[in-house]
């Protein structure tokens, strides 16, 4: 029986973000993920090539050693920089001998739906479904099995300018990897978070990363419009390190390994030792440092907020806040100074990566499976005898940090 087996690459400025799962009776099955420190890519964009080529090689490699496999085919997420989303409408005639609606029937509509808008300098990323028509009824979600003569969809059309697209997949191809398909981590966090309530909502998710912070809108659980504001977790870094004279990396372990993400909880006798770019041992307490980290904080989830009220004047009904900054002790209080009772941090559902530097990567492959639901297709990204490699006792060195096989959640496929 063919294992269905996915791979996710999530390219970002900090880390690049590995994820394999197995798809086994409706629930995925956590293989591998990994982490890997990033160099050559500045606010999601690939800014020097040979470095990211090494890098991203590098990921791939500790993932392939976990598993025992080479990995040669992945989902990978695309930037989203200067991203565009665009309501298409098509139609089509239901032409077999039963006028039933298949999978087919419903991919056709919408490669019609696409065909209506041309541009020259962009490049597809997906199409996602708002919903279908069926003759004369409307606002199906779901037509497959339907009775009708004329189908017809309507639909949001992702693109993104082409570079952003083809430097990722030629960077994967010159080291072998198959680029099976492409998306954009906004996509994959709402897959990563969604329940059937959102879909009748309007929604916003804000992910903090590294150089940038991105903020999504959603209506009906389909995105629609996306920005950026210009800070991330390294902003946090750089005040740190300008306050107490430190270098970049000891900024960042003290964000990762010190501070609270909010001053409430911090004390005052809690001291840390480090020393300063002219050598000097300096003395912090845990209270100060946290105000520093708070007070950036406030300031990335304010202009999120910001944004969020630019792109839309609609009531919104969730917000959802991701990113590995969201993973900070204390970092609920700053989100309740912020929003209220109106935004939640994340929870990435999957036994083994409860960070949520990995929401993107496991929603990225969450929608991909629902595609593949879709179009009625049964597909895996590693053949049967790789599997059989990669479950043989002699090929896998399993520890509980490198291996998590067993840890299962149901997650999707609402019938």
């Amino acid at each position: 029986m063919m294992k269905h087996i996915y791979t996710s690459l999530d390219i970002g400025s900090d880390t690049i973000k590995i994820v394999v799962c197995e798809l086994y009776q409706n629930k995925l099955n956590l293989l591998a993920a990994s982490s890997f420190k990033s160099k050559g890519i500045k606010k999601g964009l690939i800014s020097d090539f040979e470095l990211a080529t090494e890098c991203i090689k590098s990921a791939f490699a500790e993932v392939e050693d976990m598993l025992g496999i080479k990995i040669k085919k992945v989902i990978s997420s695309v930037p989203s920089f200067n991203a565009e989303y665009n309501i298409i409408t098509g139609n089509v005639k239901i032409l077999n001998e039963d006028g039933i609606v298949t999978s087919d029937d419903i991919i056709k509509s919408l490669e019609v739906a696409a065909k209506s808008i041309t541009f020259n300098s962009r490049e597809i990323v997906t199409v996602l479904p708002i919903d279908f028509t069926v003759d004369d009824n409307a606002l199906i979600k779901n037509p497959k099995g339907m009775k009708c003569s004329t189908l017809g969809c309507r639909a949001v059309l992702v693109t993104t300018p082409r570079k952003n697209v083809y430097s990722v997949v030629n960077l994967l191809e010159n080291i072998g990897i198959e680029v099976v398909d492409i998306t954009l981590n906004e996509i994959g966090d709402l897959y990563s978070f969604n329940n059937k309530l959102f879909d009748e909502k309007v929604g916003a998710i804000i992910n903090i990363g590294s150089d940038i912070t991105n903020v999504s809108l959603y209506n009906r659980s389909i995105i629609v419009k996306s920005s950026a504001v210009n800070m991330g977790g390294k902003n946090v870094d750089s005040d740190i390190s300008y306050m107490y004279k430190v270098d970049a990396k000891t900024a960042c372990n003290l964000k990762l390994k010190f501070a609270l993400a909010h001053k409430k909880n911090a004390s005052v006798n809690d001291i840390v030792e480090v020393k300063t770019a002219t050598q000097n041992i300096l003395k912090i307490n845990q209270f100060e440092l946290s105000e520093v980290v708070m007070s950036r904080l406030e300031e990335i989830l304010n202009e999120a907020k910001k944004e969020i009220n630019l792109l839309t004047s609609k009531k919104i009904d969730y917000i959802i806040i991701t990113g590995g900054t969201s993973n900070m002790l204390g970092f609920e209080y700053v989100v309740r100074d912020v929003f209220g009772d109106s935004a939640n941090i994340g929870n990435v559902k999957m036994l083994g990566i409860r960070d949520n530097i990995y929401s993107s990567c496991v929603g990225n492959i969450v929608y991909f499976i629902s595609k593949l639901k879709l179009k009625n297709k049964n597909y895996s990204m590693i053949s049967d005898n790789e599997v059989y490699q990669m479950t043989s006792i002699s090929s896998r060195k399993l520890s509980t940090s490198d291996s998590m096989l067993g840890k299962i959640f149901g997650f999707f496929f609402s019938e």
